[in-house]
């Protein structure tokens, strides 16, 4: 068929080309021999059902680009849920991680309070055993020197009894009222 309109496009040429040389009629004239190829082509074509299939063709090849179309929007579609549901999960997961930076310094805080707490207590706990072991040492020294007071208080007073009294049966009763009074100053 191609063939059929490139013999009829050469025979047009060549009339043109002879139509300068010579006024012609109408049958000369290679415009009129041009329609009437056209008009050719164009029965021939109508007859083989031409037209029919190139609208077939390009129904078939809309419908084809519509469902492209059509699975194209269900994708973009899709793609915006995933998106949406992507985005609300990393709202989700930022709000838990600041939840858990929330509680982390609440429970740091707890934690820091309850070392004061047990930092206090034993420095409370030292402060009293130091205090109480001060004490006992004040108690121990007060009766370090109550009992070196009593050994020299006896010794001074065996030393006075001994220089005023004589020596027989005054010394004994001397000695055992010293005795005495070391017990009970003790």
């Amino acid at each position: 068929m191609l063939n059929l309109i490139l013999a009829f496009a050469a025979a047009a040429e060549e009339a043109t080309h002879g139509a300068a040389e010579a006024p012609a009629g109408i049958f000369e004239d290679p415009t009129f021999w041009v329609l009437v190829a056209f008009l050719v082509v164009i029965a021939i074509l109508a007859r083989a059902d031409v037209p029919k299939r190139i609208v077939g063709v390009l129904d078939k090849r809309a419908q084809s680009i519509a469902d492209e179309l059509d699975r194209a929007r269900a994708l973009r579609d899709e793609a915006q849920e995933l998106l949406a549901k992507y985005q609300r999960r990393q709202r989700e997961a930022e709000e838990e991680a600041e939840s858990i930076i929330e509680q982390a310094k609440i429970d740091a805080e707890r934690i820091a309070d309850e070392a004061r707490a047990k930092i206090e207590e034993q420095l409370e706990r030292r402060a009293k055993a130091a205090e109480e072991k001060i004490a006992r040492a004040e108690a121990q020294a007060i009766a370090e020197v109550r009992s070196r007071t009593v050994d020299i208080a006896i010794e001074a007073a065996r030393d006075i009894i001994r220089s005023r009294m004589d020596q027989g049966a005054q010394s004994a009763l001397a000695e055992r009222a010293i005795d005495e009074l070391g017990g009970k100053l003790h």
